[in-house]
């Protein structure tokens, strides 16, 4: 599959390799490593050398579950991978939370570990290059801060959020606001009580406060999608030299279908135009056995087609063993359902599905790698926040790009979501006439998003303008 970016205005003048060289440095988790995997092989189809640096465990978790690249492209990315300690990699929360996620916190003690030999691995480069940049995740600061000791490096932070919670949490925690808004901010914005645990918390803080030695920010988005959010941030920002470059969407936004090996993708080309929903909920949350059964009920009993991703979040090794049981399914389930869906209990190829023409619709935890991806394939979504910044990317799904539903509302997220709840959210995204709506407005945003990385459109443009910036 050609790239869909490697006709770019910058590859004219190709980089010279031994004179600029990117370094990327992602969290470890599932959804963040993939984004700054896909920035990767963006960024070396203009001709300069990317290093990916991270655990090996999750370099190769990684490279395992990306897809919707070639060989050849991934093959010029050099991945470097590090040994940390095998107990830094806790094991799982053993009793699952319909809230709050598993593995994160042990992947903040596991990043930590990685400090000294990405150190090294800078000063190492630096020493060949005339310019290194490192493009960093934004919960990785306290692993790069290094970097400003060294006089030809020169750092972006990654955003990973969407422009639109990025902007809502800095401007609410303002002691003083520096402009008044031009427009109405929606009505329901979700509080942030109850999205990150205590710990979680001060290892954010910890992180913005070490920031400010950055010389500019990306972000996974379009400014077709959240341009008015893009600008505000950089309004907000106190460096006026501080660069923003909305790049997204980093994924692949066309799909080859002679890959078609999951018995997933084999399935759907059985299927109807738009006929099936495709339920998952990220990497990050195990759901209760309870409100699996009311899932698996309010799917029967819409009568609609799904493909249902069902297994337990990652650990934070996801190679290690578990001794936690896969979830369960009322009895027969599966063989009485086996004409109307089909129960996937491992990982499943998300791009591919979702750009598959026989999905009409997401039921998704609104994690922002997902967000995008299902943006770029013009998918509608049923938004079903659990935590971190996903309520807040549902309401800009919902409720500023009007291009999905809200199955469970914030305010009540201690509560179980019923059968019934789930029934009517799926019945009013893929059988009504505002469903209808919804999956026509999706289709001309993804429509005008695939077209915004082509060769002169807005995201392509940011992307050339990047690359200039930091060749220069």
């Amino acid at each position: 599959m050609e790239d869909q970016n490697c006709s770019k205005v910058g590859k004219q003048n190709e980089v010279q390799h031994h004179q600029v060289a990117v370094v990327m440095v992602p969290f470890p988790a599932q959804g963040l490593l993939n984004q700054l995997l896909h920035l990767s092989h963006l960024i070396t189809s203009y001709g300069l050398p990317v290093h990916y640096a991270g655990s090996a465990s999750h370099n190769h978790q990684a490279k395992l579950r990306l897809h919707g690249w070639d060989s050849e492209t991934s093959s010029k990315i050099h991945f470097h991978d590090f040994k940390i300690p095998p107990h830094s990699l806790s094991p799982p929360n053993p009793n699952p939370s319909t809230f709050f996620p598993t593995n994160l916190e042990p992947l903040f003690d596991a990043s930590t570990h990685l400090r000294q030999p990405i150190s090294q691995l800078l000063q190492e480069l630096s020493t060949k290059l005339r310019r290194i940049i490192i493009i960093f995740d934004n919960l990785m600061t306290s692993v790069i801060q290094d970097v400003r000791g060294i006089p030809n490096a020169e750092s972006y932070a990654f955003h990973p959020t969407s422009a639109f919670t990025k902007f809502l949490n800095v401007w609410e925690i303002l002691p003083k606001k520096p402009f008044q808004l031009d427009f109405d901010v929606p009505k329901c914005i979700p509080s942030n009580e109850g999205c990150l645990t205590t710990k979680v918390i001060n290892f954010l803080v910890k992180q913005h406060q070490l920031l400010g030695f950055e010389a500019g920010t990306l972000c996974n988005t379009s400014r077709l999608i959240e341009g008015r959010y893009v600008q505000l941030l950089e309004n907000l920002s106190i460096n006026p030299e501080m660069k923003y470059f909305a790049v997204g969407p980093l994924n692949p936004v066309e799909m080859e279908s002679k890959n078609d090996r999951h018995i997933c993708l084999q399935w759907l080309n059985e299927q109807e135009a738009s006929s099936v929903i495709y339920v998952s909920f990220g990497s990050t949350t195990s759901m209760t056995d309870e409100q699996i059964m009311e899932l698996a009920l309010g799917l029967e009993r819409s009568g609609q087609k799904f493909i249902w991703v069902l297994r337990r979040a990652d650990k934070a090794d996801v190679y290690s063993k578990s001794d936690l049981r896969n979830p369960l399914l009322p009895e027969g389930y599966e063989e009485r359902l086996k004409n109307k869906g089909m129960v996937v209990r491992d990982w499943a190829p998300q791009l591919q599905i979702l750009a598959h023409p026989s999905i009409g619709g997401f039921m998704s935890h609104c994690g922002w790698n997902s967000c995008m991806e299902s943006i770029s394939m013009g998918v509608p979504m049923a938004a079903w926040p659990m935590h971190s910044d996903q309520p807040r990317n549902a309401t800009l799904v919902t409720e500023v790009l009007r291009i999905g539903t809200l199955v469970r509302d914030w305010a009540h997220r201690a509560d179980l979501v019923t059968s019934a709840t789930i029934e009517n959210a799926l019945r009013r995204l893929m059988a009504s006439e505002e469903g209808k709506e919804m999956q026509k407005r999706a289709a001309e945003l993804g429509d005008a998003v695939r077209t915004s990385v082509a060769e002169g459109g807005t995201s392509s443009v940011e992307m050339d303008s990047f690359i200039m910036h930091v060749t220069r």
